[in-house]
């Protein structure tokens, strides 16, 4: 018998604090019924696998980024937006690692189709207009700017620039001026 109160939204919720705490690739079906102190095959009528579990917190992490970033763009333009929507990805990285690695978890087609990745992209793409970019340079950009800031995202929680000087956060800030000079001086084909 399933217990009471176990829901799929309640287990992804979970697995994503989980993903968290122990990184996501550690996150199975196994330990999450070890959190709930239920046996594994309890949760099978809410999750189908591990696989599946993953899937879920991908997509809830991702929905969650998505209204994080509509929240920050709200009246922002240029620079001040571009600023806005990097930030949004860097904070959120470091408050939540493992919901960020989750959010980067490749999705079948129909998945990615239905999910809020989506969303990114349009919010990316509303940035852009603000530089004036038509296609398809905008689609260069927005490969750019989601390079840069997953990249950067990726090295610094990975301590890839804990061993120096400068301090990340002023790098991350010249970084960001880089891009918007660069959006405002886009180089013709």
């Amino acid at each position: 018998m399933v217990r009471a109160g176990l829901t799929r939204e309640r287990l992804i919720r979970a697995g994503a604090e989980l993903a968290d705490e122990v990184g996501f690739a550690e996150v199975t079906v196994s330990a999450l019924a070890r959190r709930f102190e239920v046996k594994v095959a309890s949760l099978y009528s809410h999750v189908k696998s591990s696989h599946d579990l993953k899937t879920g917190i991908a997509l809830f992490a991702l929905a969650e980024l998505a209204d994080r970033g509509s929240a920050a763009l709200a009246g922002r333009a240029g620079k001040d937006a571009l600023a806005a929507l990097a930030n949004v990805y860097r904070d959120y990285a470091t408050e939540h690692p493992g919901r960020y690695a989750a959010a980067q978890l490749r999705l079948d087609p129909a998945t990615a189709a239905a999910s809020a990745g989506g969303r990114h992209a349009q919010m990316t793409r509303a940035i852009l207009r603000g530089y004036d970019l038509t296609e398809p340079d905008q689609t260069h950009a927005v490969r750019l700017l989601g390079s840069v800031f997953h990249g950067y995202v990726s090295l610094e929680l990975g301590g890839g620039f804990s061993h120096s000087a400068p301090d990340t956060g002023e790098t991350w800030s010249r970084i960001v001026d880089a891009l918007d000079a660069l959006l405002r001086n886009w180089p013709a084909p």
